[in-house]
């Protein structure tokens, strides 16, 4: 059987394609975009309330030689992600990163809560691929998409139940549409990063953070950027034939027993 395979210097190079990253306005979706950025897509940078930041990622971007776009929509809104998907004009790359994470003890949710949470971590995410892959069977052409989950959907925390459950769902979501979509050469992944950095977490949080690095095998917190080479990974040639599958990006956390 001979197949044409990429030169390792290909595997990652994403020029001539398309990629919407949602939620491009925060740590994780801005380095996401700016590493596929860098790897020669047009990225789509998704915002809903911060356009500021979006129009500073994808200004980052073009600055540096290559091409994006901000575009805000509401994910769990359908008209809105119909625009979207319009918007970006042939996308053949979608990484659902758009989400929420209030915390609240399992006695004090609210059915709106509990509504609010699913409505952005998991029928955004459904709705996306949905109108994402009619477009591509409409074009012909496959594509890849990455869900970005989290730990927490394997192991939940106190505070974090309704979370947990959503990206809990949106892993088997993975599973489900990435054994659906295969016919029409649709990959889909998920990655579950573990606790990622960001600015003032060592001062708001220090016993969180001090727990963490001791139970990480790596010894640190991640970086949007640990986040953003796996993303990479996934969307290229170099997985082409990987999905359904969750790629956890952890440090080792979950290495460590729970008992």
């Amino acid at each position: 059987m001979t197949a044409n395979i990429p030169s390792v210097a290909k595997l990652l190079d994403l020029s001539g394609r398309t990629a919407i990253v949602t939620g491009a306005s925060g740590g994780i979706g801005s380095g996401i975009a700016r590493r596929f950025g860098e790897a020669g897509a047009h990225v789509i940078c998704h915002y809903h309330g911060n356009k500021a930041a979006a129009e500073a990622v994808a200004a980052a971007i073009t600055s540096a030689g290559g091409k994006a776009t901000s575009v805000k929509a509401d994910v769990s809104a359908a008209k809105d992600i119909t625009s979207l998907i319009e918007a970006a004009g042939g996308a053949d790359i979608l990484v659902n990163n758009a989400g929420i994470q209030p915390v609240k003890m399992f006695n004090d949710l609210s059915e709106s809560d509990w509504t609010e949470m699913m409505a952005a971590n998991v029928a955004g995410p459904f709705l996306l691929v949905r109108a994402f892959a009619d477009a591509l069977r409409k074009s012909g052409k496959g594509g890849a998409v990455v869900n970005i989950a989290s730990i927490e959907g394997h192991n939940p925390a106190p505070g974090h139940g309704h979370y947990a459950t959503s990206k809990a769902a949106l892993l088997m979501f993975t599973k489900a549409a990435a054994m659906e979509l295969g016919e029409h050469g649709i990959r889909v992944n998920s990655i579950s990063p573990g606790l990622i950095h960001r600015g003032g977490i060592e001062q708001g949080w220090p016993e969180g953070v001090g727990r963490w690095k001791k139970a990480a095998a790596l010894g640190r917190l991640g970086r949007p950027e640990d986040i953003a080479d796996a993303a990479l990974f996934l969307a290229s040639d170099a997985a082409r034939w990987i999905t359904g599958t969750d790629l956890i990006v952890d440090g080792g956390v979950m290495a460590r027993p729970t008992w």
